[in-house]
C-alpha cells in the first residue's frame, strides 16, 4: 500500500505536531509519496513566511520522499471530481480536489488531517495520522 501525504500532514511532520512524524518514520520510504501540488503549497507557505529555515526543512523532507508529478490522468480526474462536487453543492476547494484526484489516480491512501473535506470524495481512501 502506498500513502500520498497531504499538505497538512507534511506540515504537522515538519513542525513535530501529532503522531504524523512517527508514522512516517515507521513506513518504508517506498510506501510514501507526495504530490507536486503539495510541494507547491509547502513552498508557497515558506515563501509567504519568508522562512529559509522552513525551505531547508522542506528540502530535507523531499530528499527522502518521492514527489510525484501531476499528469494528464490526474488532470482528467480533477475535472471529474471537481465538477461532481460542484454539482452536489459540496465543493472542497481546488487544491484539495487536485490532491484528491492525484491520490485517486495513483491508487494511494491519502494521509490527511482534513478528513471532513476529503470524505466528500467518493471512493477516496483516507487515513488521519495526526
Amino acid at each position: 500500500m502506498k500513502y500520498l501525504l497531504d499538505t497538512d500532514s507534511v506540515s504537522f511532520a515538519l513542525r513535530g505536531h501529532g503522531d504524523v512524524g512517527a508514522r512516517i518514520q515507521a513506513c518504508k520510504p517506498s510506501d510514501l509519496c507526495m504530490s507536486a501540488i503539495t510541494l507547491a503549497e509547502l513552498r508557497y507557505g515558506a515563501d509567504r513566511k519568508g522562512s529559509r529555515k522552513l525551505h531547508r526543512l522542506i528540502d530535507t523532507f523531499v530528499s527522502a520522499i518521492e514527489v510525484v508529478s501531476f499528469d494528464e490522468a490526474a488532470a482528467a480526474e480533477f475535472g471529474r471530481i471537481g465538477s461532481m462536487l460542484a454539482d452536489r453543492g459540496t465543493p472542497i476547494g481546488e487544491f484539495d480536489v487536485l490532491i484528491a484526484a492525484h491520490a485517486s489516480v495513483l491508487r494511494c491512501t491519502l494521509v490527511t488531517n482534513n478528513v471532513r473535506h476529503f470524505s466528500k470524495v467518493p471512493g477516496l481512501s483516507i487515513e488521519n495520522w495526526a
